[in-house]
């Protein structure tokens, strides 16, 4: 059968063929240690649950505006006043089907058939994909691991051409959990702004920064820059409600006004229980999600320790989310596996420790590892691997 262009030209997902073989493996009876989910692992807060509880009892249960409740915009602006002082309205705010979905909805209105997007390298594996199904082309810029994986202005500078229309920015970052500081994300905005690109500032992890880092939204700098970005974020990983589906995009009014055209054209409308559950996320305390934080930055200080014991293994600190992304060339290079994807199936097989290959995320040098299980499971997953790599170095 003869398929759509659009869809022949995708590219798996590393992280979802990784999970599907480490289920099919578990299911078998093995003894398998994931570590490439990309969700806490965290049930949802209760006072969340009980709002969508409430939602259904009361009848909330029927469409609502395509681009979201108003209830959940306004709480929304209160979250952009409150974190970061950042005034919005309500036609400037779009609520859609998870992060993901406004993405794709965003680079659907943006994006002409050849328009270009940078993409800096290590990147989240949709961004390209996204990019192309809105025939668009992803222009890939390598973030150097001497510079905690992060573009400089001049690499920046040097990838712009007459179709470059936008850039994506996450910080924290997905795979790496760098952040952007102030000064890096105003020298990359002012050569946006020289250029009049559209930034598209992914902060879904904005939540989960660890030790003395504090989240930096480029949107706030200047009002300027404010004006050329979109912001993309939702609750998922803040609140731990990745199963809800409920993001959002907030930015200038006309982009905004056309993603929710073309939302009522083809999502209707996100789940009402969802964005119920999602006002109360937002208009409730956020101790929860301190405690979640907490966690999360004990293993990652553990796992940490516990990697770099192995030997010919480097790895950039991350400073938020909830990734470890290792450098394991030197081990592959004096294993007899041709490549790190190779030795990542091998380790699956043999030790059932389930991580990513970085050449999913544009890093072939790398793995991707999940720090969203318990401490556990992630101190016996740091013995096989160090094992795995004992047995096999040359």
């Amino acid at each position: 059968m003869e398929l759509a262009d659009r869809v022949e030209s995708l590219t798996p997902s590393t992280t979802l063929a990784i999970t599907s073989k480490a289920k099919a493996l578990k299911e078998d009876g093995h003894d398998v240690i994931g570590l490439g989910a990309g969700e806490p692992d965290f049930n949802t807060p209760e006072y969340i649950l009980d709002a969508a509880k409430n939602a259904m009892d009361q009848g909330l249960t029927k469409y609502t505006p395509s681009g979201g409740l108003p209830e959940l915009k306004d709480a929304i602006i209160d979250k952009f006043k409150r974190d970061q002082s950042l005034v919005f309205n309500r036609n400037e705010i779009i609520v859609t089907i998870g992060a993901k979905h406004a993405l794709f909805t965003l680079f659907q209105v943006l994006l002409n058939r050849g328009d270009e997007v940078i993409v800096p390298v290590p990147y989240w594996v949709s961004y390209p994909e996204q990019i192309k199904l809105a025939e668009g082309q992803p222009v890939y810029v390598k973030g150097s691991e001497d510079n905690n994986f992060k573009i400089t202005p001049e690499q920046l500078e040097e990838s712009i051409t007459d179709q470059t229309k936008a850039i994506i920015i996450n910080s924290p970052s997905n795979p790496t959990g760098v952040l952007y500081t102030k000064d890096e994300l105003e020298a990359l905005g002012e050569i946006a702004i020289k250029h009049n690109l559209w930034i598209v500032s992914d902060e879904i992890y904005e939540k989960l920064i660890y030790g003395n880092d504090n989240h930096q939204s480029i949107a706030e700098i200047s009002e300027e820059l404010k004006n050329h970005t979109i912001i993309i974020n939702g609750v998922s990983k803040s609140h731990s409600m990745t199963g809800w589906r409920i993001g959002y995009a907030a930015g200038n009014e006309t982009i905004i006004k056309a993603m929710t055209n073309l939302a009522s054209h083809s999502t209707s409308n996100p789940t009402s229980i969802s964005q119920h559950a999602a006002i109360a996320a937002y208009t409730n305390s956020e101790e929860e999600i301190e405690r979640m934080k907490e966690a999360f930055e004990e293993r990652l200080n553990k796992l940490y320790d516990w990697m770099m014991e192995i030997p010919n293994l480097s790895c950039v600190k991350p400073q938020g989310a909830f990734y470890l992304f290792p450098n394991v060339s030197k081990i592959v290079n004096q294993s007899p596996f041709d490549s790190v994807d190779e030795w990542v199936k091998q380790l699956l097989e043999e030790e059932k420790v389930a991580i990513v290959p970085g050449s999913g995320f544009g890093s072939e040098d790398n793995v991707r590892l999940s720090y969203a299980t318990s401490l556990d499971q992630l101190e016996e997953a740091a013995k096989r691997i160090k094992k795995f790599v004992e047995k096999y170095s040359v």
